[in-house]
């Protein structure tokens, strides 16, 4: 609600807000979708996406912007980014971290240490890549997405995004293949 003007006015007011929302986020809706799209890999995700960030502005009060398309195209970059973070969360949640089958119950806490430091080991990889070579292994390994698919999306050969994956592989590979730092004053 907008304070300090009689009630029909306030309603005049907020209905031009609303119609300058609507025309600046009419305006950038296929600037969003496409950045949303190079970065999750998916034209209907990110459609549905850019849906969803409307109704999110539409339901809550309005605010005072200073760029609202700048504004906008932001937050379609964030919700992009949330996006793949929940599916990570997701297909990691369904497919489980322990193996099916524990080899004894006497080296369960050690296994369980040592697969918790391998996967600190492979993030910390990860995290070190070139933005694009990460986005890649996750849309390939995290959303399933052909090599063929995230060309396309991101604009880019077959060819190139073979290369960034096989970065990406082999700094996982090399991240297991480095040995832990030791404590001092411990023997191996």
């Amino acid at each position: 609600m907008l304070i300090g003007h009689p009630p029909e006015h306030r309603d005049d007011e907020t209905h031009g807000a609303r119609a300058h929302f609507l025309q600046v986020f009419l305006s950038q809706r296929s600037q969003m979708e496409a950045l949303v799209s190079r970065r999750v890999g998916c034209r209907a995700t990110a459609a549905d996406l850019v849906q969803d960030l409307f109704l999110r502005f539409w339901r809550r009060p309005l605010v005072q912007v200073e760029e609202l398309s700048t504004y906008l195209l932001r937050c379609a970059g964030n919700i992009a980014i949330d996006h793949l973070r929940s599916e990570g969360t997701r297909v990691r949640v369904n497919e489980g971290w322990q193996p099916d089958e524990p080899d004894s119950s006497a080296s369960e806490p050690q296994a369980a240490l040592e697969a918790g430091n391998d996967l600190r080991h492979v993030e910390a990889a990860l995290r070190a890549l070139p933005e694009r070579t990460r986005q890649i292994f996750l849309l390939n390994r995290i959303h399933g997405r052909k090599y063929a698919e995230i060309a396309k999306a991101m604009g880019l050969s077959q060819s190139a995004v073979e290369k960034h994956m096989m970065r990406a592989l082999e700094a996982c590979k090399a991240s297991l293949r480095e040995p832990a730092p030791r404590t001092p004053g411990k023997a191996p």
